[in-house]
């Protein structure tokens, strides 16, 4: 499914249109905003991350609003490009092909097609480039954290029985899984500003912009490579502030700005459960997909969609196993993945938890017709899982993310200190 990723990682300099903010950007095309030890950072890099914002939220963004948050924009900017110069001090390689798996993950989190990213991006006069550079700091910071955490990065077994006696006594008590949007602002003076991003921020994300890709592309945490993701978390595992609202939330709500150590915390509560219960019906599956290359008209269907449908229910008969799935799916280019991972019986919307909860393993459903194409699904196999409990890999890798988070705002406080930064204009 990568292979559409050689299109996006190699437009690098596509051009952008004048449309958005024209006037502002014609006024300084190539004006300088700030020189980060010597690397600039110019106005309309700004002003292609600006855009990149208003993409991502799927919103209509005034021009003043954006222009509101330009000062936050630039520092992330300016955090980027330190980043990006400690990668390259420490002669650290980010391959391409990481950089591709990373957004097709972020495809897959937020259920977009393989290229769908890409076709949004170049849909709305955004360089791919913007996106690429930003994903391929992130990966490159993470293997710096990687060398600066060296012992202490590993977790000794102590550790982890520490957390499992503490996960032990606190069976019955709430659990919550969490995603937040990290926007720094360690110095006081750029607090105000970076309160005016997150508060747009939480507009938009109100407004139906998906939660993941925000965090992927503007969240200054390290969790912003898994799209905000904190994972099941207990109360004591938050900062209290956030702990303190988290209780109170219902399930996909978005919070206020919450103020913490070095900044702001937006986070959106997905799901509560209590520690040690949480009994749920899992489903490996595998699918075929067989798109359409116009969206469907139920009243006038063009050829090829009779074909695809024709195709859909001959499969639907003949398939028996999930590797006949497989098959197919590839024979039909691959263009969603065909195993979309493990998923919750109840977690499904209910036409499709219906069909699903009635289908043997390693029977194929029947030709599932949608806009964009005709899918079948199988079954491969069904469990009843205690999704509630940890292992010890769950904990060691909760209790590192926590370590390289302390790690990551240590070294880019550090970086600050020792860094010559020159701010030409206001952004």
């Amino acid at each position: 499914m990568f292979q559409i990723f050689t299109i996006l990682l190699l437009a690098s300099a596509l051009a952008l249109p004048a449309s958005l903010h024209a006037q502002e950007t014609l006024d300084q095309p190539d004006g300088i905003v700030a020189v980060v030890n010597g690397d600039v950072i110019t106005r309309a890099d700004v002003d292609n991350r600006a855009r990149l914002f208003a993409l991502t939220t799927g919103q209509a963004i005034a021009p003043e609003t954006l222009k509101l948050l330009r000062p936050q924009i630039t520092r992330q900017l300016i955090d980027d490009r330190l980043r990006m110069q400690e990668i390259q001090r420490r002669k650290i390689a980010v391959p391409d092909i990481d950089v591709a798996h990373a957004i097709a993950d972020i495809e897959r989190r937020n259920r977009l097609p393989p290229g769908g990213l890409q076709a949004k991006l170049t849909g709305q006069g955004v360089s791919p480039s913007t996106l690429i550079a930003q994903i391929r700091t992130q990966l490159g910071w993470t293997r710096v954290l990687r060398q600066e955490l060296q012992e202490r990065g590993r977790i000794s077994p102590s550790e982890i029985a520490e957390q499992e006696k503490i996960f032990k006594q606190q069976t019955g008590q709430p659990q919550y899984r969490v995603a937040e949007i990290f926007v720094a602002a360690e110095d006081p003076a750029h607090q105000a500003s970076a309160r005016k991003f997150a508060d747009t921020v939480i507009q938009q994300l109100r407004a139906g912009a998906p939660f993941g890709i925000v965090a992927a592309e503007f969240s200054q945490s390290q969790t912003a490579l898994e799209g905000g993701s904190l994972g099941w978390v207990r109360p004591d595992q938050l900062d209290p502030q956030v702990a303190a609202l988290v209780g109170q939330m219902p399930a996909g709500a978005v919070s206020n700005p919450i103020k913490v150590a070095g900044g702001f915390d937006v986070v959106t509560m997905e799901e509560k459960r209590t520690v040690g219960s949480d009994l749920a019906t899992v489903l490996s599956l595998r699918q075929v997909f067989y798109p359409f290359a116009t969206q469907l008209d139920p009243q006038n269907p063009t050829p090829e969609q009779r074909k695809a449908l024709v195709d859909g229910q001959a499969l639907s008969k003949s398939a028996h196993s999930c590797a006949d799935i497989e098959a197919a799916n590839r024979a039909a280019g691959e263009k969603r993945p065909s195993d979309p991972g493990q998923v919750r019986l109840d977690h499904l919307n209910g036409p499709m938890q219906q069909l699903l909860g009635g289908l043997a393993p390693g029977q194929a459903s029947k030709a599932i017709v949608t806009q964009e194409g005709i899918m079948v699904v199988m079954v491969c196999t069904r469990e009843q899982k205690n999704l509630a409990t940890m292992t010890r890999d769950d904990i060691a890798n909760q209790l590192l993310e926590e370590r390289v988070e302390l790690a990551s705002r240590q070294l880019e406080q550090d970086l600050k200190r020792r860094a010559l930064i020159d701010m030409r204009s206001s952004s």
